[in-house]
């Protein structure tokens, strides 16, 4: 499938990208990523990738990987932050049989699964300080001990951590420890935020249509207006890429013009991010239009509810677009359930709770 960019200027060709692992863009930030990657991959240097969550750490990581002397071993990644300290330390280290309740068997851990590849450590920042320290005396020597076990075990690991943190900071408030910092601070990459290289997103928006439109489109051709294109361009991506990423799916399923973009990027918008967007207060005449398209009336405001308005609105927004999904598919079950990304059961409970009707059953 070929985007078509209307009346545009912005390049579309394939300089500037790394379709592999998905490294995407022309910006200054983006090329010098590069450079570093392929000045680091052959050293095995400790690296520390930075960025704000959806900026592509882990494509930094995974590039590393693969242009290193080690992309036939094995690439093993730990997510430090989706488990407690107990869970991690097995994770990582392993153990042995009868090392706890439950171990019946002796589990190889992430270092020694990582032997002779690469170890991926995302979100090192989230790590407890007094798994650091286990962390740390494994960096120095190379070797683990599991849990339960008196044997010490050589690895050799190239170890690669990725966070949003701003571990400087963490080092004066405690949260992180110096010495870590700097085993693992061999080289720094940084990845900038998507807002501060807006001339990397015609790029991305190209790259994704391509990767969706088979899986969401049936391979028709998106076509975006030059002034569809500004505005992906000029909105500030608080979820970065990622967000951007999401936003193309939605392209797929609902079609592009100029209401659905603004409604897109504005549902996406998360609250956990900062934007440097103004956030202008609501007047009655948006409130009052508000209700209007999606609880269907205008209510005494004296008697509002919050809970019953989000929960009507919810139920009604969740109809309309299982109502559309179904409409664009022929009403193919099978296929808006992967679309709408939930189980085939799922949907048919959701199309029979909702009341909805194929088109050629309403009388």
């Amino acid at each position: 499938m070929n985007l078509n960019v209307v009346n545009s200027s912005y390049p579309s060709n394939a300089k500037g990208r790394t379709m592999d692992n998905e490294l995407i863009g022309i910006s200054q930030n983006i090329c010098k990523v590069r450079k570093l990657i392929s000045k680091v991959a052959d050293t095995e240097i400790n690296a520390l990738v930075f960025g704000e969550t959806g900026v592509g750490k882990e494509l930094v990581v995974q590039s590393l990987y693969q242009e290193s002397s080690r992309v036939g071993g094995p690439f093993v990644k730990v997510n430090c932050a989706a488990l407690p300290d107990t869970l991690l330390e097995s994770e990582m280290f392993g153990y042995d049989r009868g090392a706890f309740t439950g171990a019946q068997r002796r589990m190889r851990g992430k270092f020694e699964q990582a032997n002779r590849g690469v170890l991926f450590l995302d979100e090192i920042g989230d790590m407890s300080i007094g798994l650091q320290a286990k962390l740390l005396h494994s960096l120095q020597d190379g070797t683990i001990m599991p849990l339960g076990s008196d044997k010490v075990l050589r690895t050799d690991a190239w170890v690669i951590a990725a966070t949003n943190h701003d571990l400087k900071q963490d080092l004066l408030t405690a949260r992180f420890r110096e010495d870590l910092y700097y085993r693992l601070n061999g080289i720094t990459i940084e990845i900038e935020p998507l807002r501060k290289r807006p001339e990397d997103v015609p790029l991305l928006v190209e790259h994704f249509t391509k990767k969706y439109v088979s899986r969401y489109n049936d391979d028709q051709t998106i076509a975006l207006s030059r002034k569809i294109l500004d505005k992906l361009i000029a909105y500030h991506w608080p979820g970065n890429v990622r967000e951007l990423q999401n936003v193309i799916k939605r392209f797929m399923v609902f079609g592009v013009n100029g209401d659905s973009i603004d409604e897109m990027l504005s549902s996406t918008k998360g609250s956990n991010y900062s934007t440097d967007a103004q956030i202008s207060e609501p007047n009655s005449s948006m409130l009052s239009g508000y209700l209007d398209s999606n609880v269907g009336c205008k209510p005494d405001l004296s008697t509002l509810s919050l809970k019953k308005v989000r929960k009507e609105t919810a139920v009604r927004i969740e109809k309309n677009v299982i109502k559309y999904v179904l409409r664009v598919t022929g009403w193919n079950r099978k296929k808006a359930s992967r679309i709408l990304d939930i189980s085939y059961r799922s949907l048919l409970d959701k199309i029979s709770d909702l009341d909805l009707t194929p088109p050629s059953l309403i009388q």
